[in-house]
């Protein structure tokens, strides 16, 4: 239990019936698709839905599944956005790029990702000089979190990624009292500038990307002193769940409908079920109907005392699809093969995902092709283009690899946090 004050919660996340807000979310999704999205008002139409009209979550019952996954294809035959996207391409702010690679749009609004109530229910607040290292190159994440901090009034460090020694000199001598980015990260930064004798000056922080287990968050706030919030969302829906001062759960944020759906049935999970996080969004730039996330959670069964009338998802439980995350980034199959697929010397190659002192460890095993060894470090420099991640290349004996191996497995022990 975070022994942290407790801050008014705006009413946008205390409706007084939060399911009435839920449906009239999903109402306002369905017209905005209907009018601007090709995609997903095509999935609409097949489900008997060509007009407007107040159906609530319950109309959404017989609209197929868009799977994350599915995005890459959609984007390559319809490109840049798949047809998903809601106005004219030169009205955006940015656009991004995610692993995958799944094109991200940007739009005008202030905090367009809406992740500020997930930094007021950490505690931050106007004036906090705060440390963002998620990555401002390509990818949304430093983006999503620098519009967040900013709508809240803090004076961001755009840090991005790596340079940890650099880093941390920097925040202790600008006074940065909050931190943004993975907590494994953050670890790394407090353990270094312990090492090189730099004063931290963190006081709490919003993790995300990656899981935070029991022993980790008490690490971080037993051994360093920083109070850790976390923080769920993705580039396509933006902020989806995070935690209050209670830190039990993440509570569903405002502005996103959220459904936990059996991976097979496609059927609604009761509260404490594991399930897929499927997501609708009203947002007229990138209106989404049923996106399936990938991620696995859960719907807590009992309330919080925190005043928030939202649900509360159970954390990370794992995942559906080929992704896999590893240090904030997603890393997909099809990127491996990318950078493998008639290397020379491969003839049959697999990832895995290990932990290590609370970090993270992709290991790409090689299976040589006949009697001509692989260059190792040129492959190593080809996978880490293709995933911005440092990995580790190794060569195997021949038949260690099954013809039909999954081509990324994760063997990391998950805990929710």
């Amino acid at each position: 239990m975070s022994t942290a004050r407790r801050r008014p919660v705006d009413a946008a996340e205390a409706p007084p019936d939060w399911d009435a807000a839920q449906d009239a979310l999903a109402d306002a999704a369905v017209r905005l698709a209907l009018e601007r999205s090709g995609e997903a008002g095509v999935r609409l139409r097949a489900a008997g839905i060509a007009h407007p009209e107040t159906r609530g979550m319950a109309g959404l019952r017989e609209v197929a599944v868009l799977a994350k996954d599915d995005l890459p294809d959609l984007q390559a035959a319809q490109p840049p956005f798949g047809g998903m996207l809601g106005v004219d391409l030169g009205v955006l702010r940015r656009i991004h790029r995610s692993p995958g690679p799944i094109n991200d749009p940007e739009g005008q609004r202030s905090d367009y990702w809406r992740m500020a109530p997930a930094f007021r229910a950490a505690g931050f607040e106007r004036g906090d000089v705060v440390l963002n290292t998620f990555s401002y190159h390509l990818t949304p994440g430093g983006h999503m979190m620098d519009a967040g901090l900013r709508a809240v009034g803090c004076v961001v460090v755009a840090g991005g990624v790596g340079n940890t020694s650099a880093q941390a000199a920097f925040a202790s001598q600008v006074g940065a009292a909050g931190y943004v980015g993975t907590p494994q990260f953050l670890l790394t930064l407090l353990d270094r500038g312990r090492d090189e004798g730099i004063r931290s000056t963190f006081r709490r922080a919003l993790v995300s990307g990656a899981p935070l287990p029991h022993d980790l968050r008490r690490l971080l706030e037993e051994g360093h002193g920083v109070s850790v919030f976390q923080a769920y969302g993705t580039a396509d829906a933006g902020a989806i769940g995070y935690e209050c001062e209670a830190k039990d759960g993440w509570h569903v944020a405002p502005g996103i409908v959220v459904e936990v759906l059996d991976p097979g049935t496609r059927e609604p999970c009761e509260p404490g079920g594991p399930g897929e996080v499927v997501v609708t969004s009203a947002n007229p730039v990138y209106p989404l109907v049923r996106f399936g996330t990938g991620d696995l959670s859960a719907f807590r069964p009992d309330a919080c005392d925190c005043g928030r009338t939202s649900p509360r998802l159970a954390g990370f439980l794992g995942r559906t699809g080929e992704g896999v995350k590893v240090r904030g980034m997603f890393v997909h199959p099809r990127q491996l093969a990318e950078a493998l697929v008639g290397a020379p010397g491969v003839r049959r190659y697999q990832g895995a995902v290990t932990e290590q002192d609370h970090r993270d460890i992709l290991t790409v095993s090689i299976e040589p092709r006949g009697d001509r060894l692989p260059d190792l470090d040129e492959l190593a420099a080809r996978l880490r283009e293709v995933t911005r991640l440092r990995v580790e290349v190794r060569t195997v004996e021949p038949g260690t690899i099954p013809e039909d191996a999954t081509p990324i497995i994760d063997l990391r022990e998950r805990s929710p946090g």
